[in-house]
């Protein structure tokens, strides 16, 4: 919900300044009438004055300034007083920052003034703007009409008549009948109540009309104003964000003091809570709602907690639909992006680590001589996801630093294709002729494995591309070099002596054509059986061994596609194997049951 703080006295443990003081210079003789003639005698006469002196050096003689706002339940007689003879007088309080005024009071101690304006200044006194005018007669004085006559009117002579001539009250109300406001925190709620200064400008002075007109004391010993109390209520200025406030700058850690900074709440962060958090800028900062108490909570950046502070962007705000606008700021880790969600040119995304690990991006390991420079993006050393590099023609490896099947002479300019109708010897260039340490499987032709390309944008299975111009050994080039069969789900006994170490279903996101093995990249849905290699369902590798001695992709394992695979493994590298006694099917439903049903009655 949205909060507010609490009301006080923002004049408590603030000293007004004011033009003038009595005594500053040096001892004055002033006269008044005591307080309990002008308030209970009934005749107009005043009574007998008394005089006594004022010194703004003499505590006991003094009235200064910090005497209108002290605590008027412990000090109820002490007031400032105005030097003598004095038409124009200027009473100002300056806050340290801006706080929201609900109402002022001024209790005079003179006869309040007949002319008499209360401003405020938004931008510490450089701009003033009246918040009411006071006077006897509005017209004339001010050419404004009197609101006892108009409602809403600037002007009043409600608090201008010179009786009571002691104790007079001057009040002001932000808030009025006449001008409500339904969500305090609006943009014309902010103009009307909030303030960095307040200011009482005291006009035109007036005597009691009781004074006699054969005044044993001189007349201007009666001509001063003087204040017991100035009231300012209102709160420290926090968009309904705070229900609690603190010391701002220089302000004395006085007792019953209105502090001015906010102890922001709902993720927002300044002086006042006009603005988010750091790291919670994924929408626009709002106030709180003070007419439906929504709060207008601050949200948080997407950074994988990568960065320590983010930014609103408009336009990425509006890309969005209006969902998401935060742009994370200075990504650690050597991560990128918006949400820093990215490795940065020359690192790839460590798969085994959570998106938020400081490690998650590696750099990447790429032979120079064998590493292609021109690349889609020319600071990509090797693929964001995987960590292969991207070679030059005829090179092959994860690091680029050996040729392909098929080719020979490792060199800057990659490697040179054989001028042989099988495999050469990789430094020399001499053919293969031989084809007795070769096994001769006979598959369907098609099982081919095509480079990847990713293209940096968002992590999506959509975007994993294919490319038909891989280069190197495969089935679809030279066809009449693959050929094998396929293994079929047989019966209980014949699927339980393969003693396959897994049985996983997995859909097949990408395959890496390594010259001297291949790797598939699946993403584990199922894992009905393992061994020794943990399985966790996550992308992970699998590496089908009849690469390794043909350069053919047996069994086949198209990208897209569901499988069932059963398989070895080699616990010493944790790597999952498919070989040509795998039993790679495209998944069915009732397969999975079977063998699931295998597994957990008919292998003992």
């Amino acid at each position: 919900r949205s909060c507010n703080p609490p009301v006080g006295n923002l004049a408590t443990g603030r000293t007004p300044a004011t033009l003038t003081t009595c005594g500053q210079n040096s001892t004055e003789l002033y006269c008044f009438y005591p307080d309990q003639n002008l308030l209970h005698q009934a005749s107009r006469g005043c009574g007998q004055p008394r005089c006594t002196k004022c010194n703004a050096n003499q505590p006991d003689n003094s009235h200064l300034p910090a005497d209108m706002t002290d605590d008027f339940f412990a000090n109820p007689i002490s007031w400032w007083q105005s030097a003598q003879g004095v038409h124009r007088e200027e009473i100002r309080l300056d806050f340290e920052t801006e706080f929201y005024l609900t109402h002022v009071i001024a209790v005079f101690k003179s006869p309040r003034p007949a002319a008499m304006v209360l401003e405020r200044s938004q931008d510490y006194g450089q701009t003033w703007r009246p918040y009411k005018y006071f006077s006897a007669n509005c017209t004339a004085t001010f050419g404004l009409q009197d609101d006892l006559i108009e409602e809403g009117s600037m002007c009043t002579s409600r608090y201008s008549d010179a009786v009571p001539c002691t104790r007079g009250e001057v009040i002001y109300r932000a808030l009025t009948p006449a001008n409500k406001i339904e969500d305090p925190y609006s943009p014309e709620a902010q103009d009307l109540l909030k303030l960095t200064n307040l200011r009482l400008l005291l006009l035109k002075r007036q005597e009691c009309p009781c004074h006699s007109s054969a005044l044993l004391e001189k007349p201007q010993r009666f001509a001063y104003y003087a204040i017991y109390d100035l009231i300012v209520r209102g709160s420290c200025f926090c968009n309904g964000h705070a229900e609690e406030c603190q010391l701002a700058n220089r302000t004395a850690d006085t007792e019953n003091v209105v502090h001015g900074k906010c102890v922001c709440r709902h993720n927002t962060a300044g002086d006042h809570c006009e603005k988010c958090a750091p790291l919670y800028n994924d929408q626009p900062w709002k106030p709180g709602d003070g007419k439906t108490g929504a709060p207008n909570e601050c949200r948080k950046c997407r950074c994988h907690n990568h960065a320590d502070s983010c930014h609103f962007d408009l336009s990425v705000w509006l890309a969005s639909g209006k969902r998401s606008g935060g742009v994370c700021d200075n990504c650690k880790h050597n991560t990128e992006g918006h949400r820093c969600q990215r490795c940065k040119p020359g690192y790839y995304r460590d798969i085994s680590k959570p998106m938020s690990s400081p490690e998650v991006c590696k750099p990447c390991s790429c032979q120079p001589m064998g590493s292609a420079n021109a690349t889609f993006s020319r600071s990509w050393r090797c693929h964001p996801k995987t960590g292969f590099c991207y070679c030059k023609p005829g090179v092959a490896g994860p690091s680029c630093d050996r040729c392909l099947m098929g080719y020979w002479g490792f060199g800057e300019n990659g490697c040179r294709p054989c001028d042989c109708a099988r495999d050469c010897d990789q430094h020399t260039g001499n053919c293969f002729n031989g084809y007795d340490n070769e096994p001769f499987f006979n598959i369907p032709i098609g099982g081919r494995i095509p480079d990847l390309v990713q293209m940096p944008t968002n992590e999506s299975e959509d975007e994993w591309k294919w490319n038909d111009h891989e280069q190197g050994f495969s089935a679809l080039r030279h066809p009449e070099k693959c050929v094998c069969k396929e293994r079929v789900l047989g019966s209980v006994t014949d699927f339980c002596q393969m003693k396959y170490a897994y049985v996983i279903k997995a859909r097949i996101l990408s395959a890496h054509d390594k010259g001297t093995h291949a790797e598939v990249v699946v993403k584990v849905k199922k894992v009905l059986k393992s061994g020794k290699v943990k399985i966790a369902r996550s992308n992970r590798s699998i590496f089908p061994e009849s690469w390794t001695n043909r350069g053919c992709t047996c069994p086949i394992l198209n990208p897209g596609t569901d499988y069932l695979i059963a398989g070895q493994e080699d616990s010493r590298t944790s790597k999952l194997l498919v070989n040509m006694n795998s039993l790679v099917k495209p998944w069915k439903a009732y397969l999975g049951k079977q063998v699931a049903d295998i597994l957990r009655t008919g292998c003992k």
